[in-house]
């Protein structure tokens, strides 16, 4: 065993790469990817052995207060890629490119994904199926691994009309499965499945020969993700966690709870004790008292 330098006890294991995850479809024990943002919620991902570390662009809703993800900007989501990174994981760490980062000319996709890149990602992820295949050739020809999304596209809800369950009809679960099969042909190494119907997800799982990593998509799918603060229990009231996140914590309400506890101990006096607390020597008291009456 290896303590991790937060303390946790963790196991020795190898860097985890993009075409180690590749070779990884259809292994029995399922991938599991978790979201990170910063370097304490990056050490806790790593030292519970997560296989990947999505620095999402759920940071938007959930780090920085937004209503959606659109708000995030590529310098933003290096800045929090760069504090993951710096802890030096071993799960792959998996860089989001967030809204017109890569709807934009080539160049300056490779550029953005780039950004990323030298922050401490080893590969990018990106929304969207055929009509992003020119900006997933443009990445890959860079040498850069690309991670698919399909399904609900949070960067589309505009479009889209909201946080929707997708390919519920016939034409567009057609749509996925063609989707699903292009980012695999132009080269992606896994595929994100968000919100879409069991059935699907395990066609989609089927015909493809990368893993799917799937949030909202049923047991079907090759691995699972699911986003640090849901299943935390650190969601405030306002967003609330959808259908398909198992809360496995409450630490929203244990953090009021302490900082509670803290505010009441201050404004009762208890706050901080004499254990808790740097003494001078009687010797100092007696200088410094003598100072205060005859300074010179």
């Amino acid at each position: 065993m290896e303590i991790a330098s937060a303390g946790f006890p963790v196991r020795t294991r190898s860097q985890i790469t993009a075409p180690s995850i590749a070779q990884r479809k259809g292994a029995p024990e399922p991938l599991v990817m978790v979201t990170a943002y910063d370097a304490p919620s990056a050490r806790v991902v790593e030292a519970a052995e997560a296989d990947m570390i999505l620095v999402g662009d759920s940071l938007a809703m959930v780090v920085l207060g937004y209503d959606d993800t659109m708000q995030v900007t590529t310098e933003d989501m290096a800045h929090h890629v760069a504090a993951v990174a710096r802890t030096k994981p071993k799960a792959l760490i998996v860089g989001d490119l967030p809204w017109m980062s890569y709807h934009v000319d080539r160049a300056e996709t490779v550029r953005n994904a780039a950004t990323l890149v030298r922050a401490g990602a080893g590969a990018v992820k990106l929304e969207g199926g055929r009509k992003r295949l020119d900006s997933i050739q443009a990445i890959l020809d860079a040498e850069i691994p690309v991670m698919g999304h399909i399904g609900l596209t949070p960067q589309s809800v505009l479009a889209l009309g909201g946080f929707r369950v997708q390919g519920r009809q016939l034409d567009a679960a057609q749509r996925i499965v063609d989707d699903a099969m292009a980012l695999v042909d132009a080269g992606c190494f896994a595929i994100v499945l968000e919100c879409v119907p069991d059935g699907l997800a395990r066609m989609v799982t089927d015909s493809v020969t990368v893993p799917t990593i799937g949030i909202g998509a049923g047991r079907h799918c090759d691995g699972q993700v699911l986003v640090y603060h849901d299943l935390l229990g650190m969601c405030d009231d306002a967003r609330r966690a959808p259908k398909f996140v198992r809360q496995y914590a409450d630490l929203e309400h244990s953090a009021v709870g302490a900082v509670s506890a803290f505010v009441a101990d201050v404004r009762n006096g208890s706050f901080p004790s004499s254990s808790e607390t740097y003494h001078m020597t009687d010797s100092m008291n007696q200088a410094l008292d003598l100072y205060a009456t005859n300074p010179k």
